[in-house]
């Protein structure tokens, strides 16, 4: 009696399938997974005979899933996300109130907001420590994806990785901005994207890999890239080139005359997007659930652990 239909995939197996399926290639599967190639081809192998289904076209230059293979993968990340959700949540609840938290911020998140949150937090959990790092662009997904930050607030991706659990906390205005004595603010509104590709334009850059190969609104045919938003507000406010800011950085400046808004043809700002981002996989203690419910909610939880003041 063939008793094969018995049997469940392993995690490991399904594992195997997901690296394979998102790195495009056995090597770099078994790179991810640390694991020898051919142990790795031996799993999707034997994961393929417990099916009954082939997962791979065969003959390929590189992997291609098949029909069934996609559906198969699906589940497989599922089932992934669930195993990791179930082990997060059992080592939060073995470790209670956790001793630091680490948080990873995106350079355009209200600092005012931030404040508050952070000051909230340290009264309640003064016995936490709490780890801060400030990253631009996929900065903050790195973080948290690396595991070196358990919370992060990040600006907007279109494509999460699987493993990261999102949710909006709102919208932050970027304008458009130069000083004075800049052409783009002399120019006639609104200025033409070809009058506008021949002035130096800076750039918030992306110290991670993340978005390697992405440009954001960058227009100019001359563009300094800077990693720090307090350089590229000094500069603008210098008149060495034009860009975008976040509108509450820039508004006393505004005010003051010390920057003016540039109207480009085809925009005058733009909404970015912030996300409350964390591993589905990653124990979060209460002081975590704590510091997420505020800054998704701007207020603290209606219950207080009795441990945590």
């Amino acid at each position: 009696m063939d008793r094969t239909s018995d049997r469940s995939p392993s995690l490991e197996q399904l594992r195997a399938l997901i690296a394979v399926a998102e790195t495009g290639s056995f090597s770099a599967a078994a790179r991810q997974l640390d694991r020898a190639q051919s142990v790795v081809s031996y799993t999707i192998a034997n994961l393929e005979a417990l099916l009954g289904v082939a997962l791979f076209e065969r003959g390929k230059r590189k992997p291609e899933l098949t029909a069934a293979g996609r559906a198969i993968l699906a589940d497989a990340r599922r089932l992934d996300l669930l195993m990791g959700q179930l082990n997060a949540k059992a080592a939060g609840l073995q470790r209670g109130l956790e001793g630091e938290v680490s948080l990873a911020v995106d350079v355009m998140f209200p600092s005012q907001r931030l404040v508050e949150a952070l000051q909230a937090f340290a009264f309640t959990f003064p016995t936490v420590a709490l780890n801060l790092t400030m990253e631009a662009l996929g900065g903050v997904l790195k973080l948290v994806l690396d595991g070196d930050c358990a919370v992060g607030i990040s600006g907007p991706n279109h494509n999460w990785p699987h493993v990261i659990e999102a949710q909006s906390i709102g919208t932050v205005e970027l304008v458009l901005v130069a000083a004075p004595c800049h052409p783009l603010a002399k120019a006639q509104h609104p200025v033409r994207i070809s009058d506008a590709r021949e002035h130096t334009q800076l750039v918030l850059t992306d110290r991670s890999r993340l978005t390697e190969g992405q440009n954001f609104g960058v227009y100019s045919n001359r563009a300094w890239k800077l990693g720090d938003l307090g350089a590229k507000h000094r500069l603008l406010l210098a008149g060495l080139g034009w860009g975008s800011m976040p509108r509450h950085l820039v508004e006393a400046d505004l005010e003051a005359g010390r920057l003016v808004r540039v109207a480009l043809a085809d925009r005058r700002s733009v909404s970015y997007n912030i996300s409350l981002i964390h591993r589905t996989d990653a124990a979060r203690g209460p002081a975590s659930e704590w510091l997420c419910h505020y800054l998704t909610q701007g207020t603290p939880p209606q219950a207080l652990l009795p441990d945590a003041r």
